[in-house]
């Protein structure tokens, strides 16, 4: 799939998203830098904190310790998500890792990247999961370890649910493989988009009961 859309940017390159200048990504150097970043703060409340912590008062309500977000789901952001997830432009998940990295500090050693896993009939679809591409694309800008800990068992589509919703949907949804490799380890989880939230939790506690230490996540956009 990678090597058709090489071929056909080869031929006919992308327009960039936010100013429309032809381009060989699909956002152009300016673009990208214009585009409105998140400060560090709490993914459920958005009180102020360093580093993106939890704060105090949502820490008992999430597994999560940390939750890096880059951007708002709005304008150029929002259409680079749907670009790559709806219109076979995997070069967008290349590009979303490209600009978290730009916001990430030092990982320490023992950390290991794995993402969230797309419906598989999404997948189907698709013929590729988006968010497994920006964790590996993510993975190889960092130099961090990337291994599959998660599959996604359930089918519900997430879109349009609302926190409570999408909870019921998610109870099973996900399995552990490799629990072996996990045990004791950062693990940070890598998806496109933030919501309610709900996914990222129910996700991280699939890998704190299989015995990850501590869970993290890197989001490229919130809504």
């Amino acid at each position: 799939m990678k090597l058709i859309e090489d071929a056909i940017r080869l031929f006919a390159p992308h327009i960039c998203l936010g100013c429309g200048v032809e381009e060989d990504a699909l956002l152009c150097e300016g673009c990208a830098q214009a585009m409105a970043t998140i400060p560090s703060r709490c993914y459920r409340c958005k009180a102020v904190t360093d580093d993106y912590a939890v704060c105090r008062a949502c820490a008992d309500y999430t597994p999560l310790r940390q939750v890096v977000v880059y951007t708002h789901y709005q304008d150029v952001a929002k259409e680079l998500v749907h670009r790559m997830k709806y219109e076979r432009a995997q070069a967008g998940t290349s590009e979303a890792a490209s600009l978290l990295v730009g916001c990430l500090g030092y990982f320490p050693e023992g950390v290991i990247f794995t993402h969230v896993p797309t419906a598989t009939s999404r997948v189907r679809q698709r013929g590729y999961d988006h968010a497994l591409l920006m964790a590996k694309a993510l993975a190889r800008q960092m130099d961090v370890p990337r291994q599959t800990f998660l599959i996604r068992v359930g089918q519900a589509h997430q879109v349009g649910a609302n926190r409570a919703e999408r909870l019921r949907q998610l109870q099973g949804a996900f399995r552990v493989v490799r629990p072996e490799a996990l045990r004791g380890k950062h693990i940070v989880l890598v998806d496109d988009v933030l919501t309610t939230g709900a996914t990222l939790e129910m996700a991280a506690r699939t890998l704190k009961r299989a015995g990850a230490a501590r869970v993290s996540a890197v989001v490229f956009a919130q809504a």
